[in-house]
């Protein structure tokens, strides 16, 4: 896959303060692309440069092969923007407002391929002070849309929404993504970067402090997977595996695993011991853990 875009030693500063001090990182294209990071970590100023809304202070930025901060008629057409804390006129319809948008563009699109694709067919009447938080936002990205970008920004397009409002949306981009869009998303949701994301940057005090697929992540920065064992009343764990169980409440137990030898080991002295258990399940460590240990780190050395 081509690169589309290409950031090399980017930085950013306001008088004394750096806000981004000397990133790179590439995106491809097809893929959802995350950059994760801390309020204040440089997530916006870094978007906004490669949107072509914000100037950088020094570093070479090239998005569809060209530099943002020297936008053509031609770049405006390649890419689609939601930003954060996406609002529109509260007297205008779903239908109206993609009509006014693709009209402004010279589209070739419909308004009602775009509500389909959005899942948003059926509002298409509605006035926008009448959605809901999260069919707002899948008109935000309808209207981002409406140009048919190769690259989406999509800023934060699931803060503050029901986790079913942020489980469609969701499901949006994965369609876009299968429509062979790339996305770059920033988000809070931990969760939505591991299922959504190919690729993931973690970005804190303005400098990126890890890179890689999800999965990439986790194994390199995880400690150990945990596992959770719950014993009937009366029952102690303690005994069997004295080094490795810890009593978290009343009958539960949790066992560092590090290793599939660590597993087999725990769960052997366990059916050695009949010990009645009610459940066993083992948690595994994820992006979220992985990034506030990451974060963390940083915070603490700071």
């Amino acid at each position: 896959m081509g690169e589309i875009i290409k950031v090399n030693n980017l930085k950013k500063s306001y008088g004394k303060l750096s806000a981004v001090r000397g990133i790179s990182f590439h995106v491809n294209s097809g893929e959802v692309f995350s950059l994760l990071g801390p309020n204040g970590a440089g997530k916006t100023t870094t978007v906004e440069i490669l949107e072509g809304v914000r100037k950088r202070t020094s570093g070479v930025v090239s998005v569809l092969g060209q530099d943002p901060e020297r936008i053509t008629e031609s770049f405006r057409k390649r890419v689609g923007i939601l930003p954060q804390d996406f609002n529109f006129l509260e007297r205008c319809t779903a239908n109206e407002a993609l009509e006014f948008y693709i009209g402004s563009l010279d589209s070739s699109l419909k308004p009602d391929e775009l509500l389909k694709t959005v899942e948003l067919s059926d509002k298409k009447n509605v006035y926008f002070s009448r959605l809901s938080g999260g069919q707002k936002q899948k008109l935000g990205i309808a209207l981002a849309l409406s140009n048919d970008p190769e690259l989406i920004f999509l800023d934060e397009p699931t803060a503050g929404l029901d986790p079913l409002s942020r489980r469609s949306i969701q499901e949006v981009m994965r369609n876009l993504r299968s429509l062979g869009k790339t996305i770059f998303l920033t988000t809070h949701y931990l969760e939505e970067a591991e299922k959504l994301a190919d690729r993931v940057a973690i970005i804190n005090f303005g400098m990126i402090v890890d890179e890689g697929t999800p999965e990439e992540l986790v194994q390199k920065n995880k400690t150990s997977d945990m596992l959770v064992v719950t014993v009937q009343d009366g029952v102690s764990l303690s005994g069997v595996l004295p080094s490795l169980a810890r009593e978290k409440s009343k009958g539960v137990y949790e066992m560092p695993i590090k290793s599939n030898d660590d597993l087999f080991l725990v769960l052997d002295s366990i059916s050695k011991s009949r010990i009645p258990v009610n459940n066993i399940s083992l948690v595994r460590e994820n992006l979220e853990d992985v990034f506030m240990r990451i974060v963390g780190a940083e915070e603490n050395e700071s």
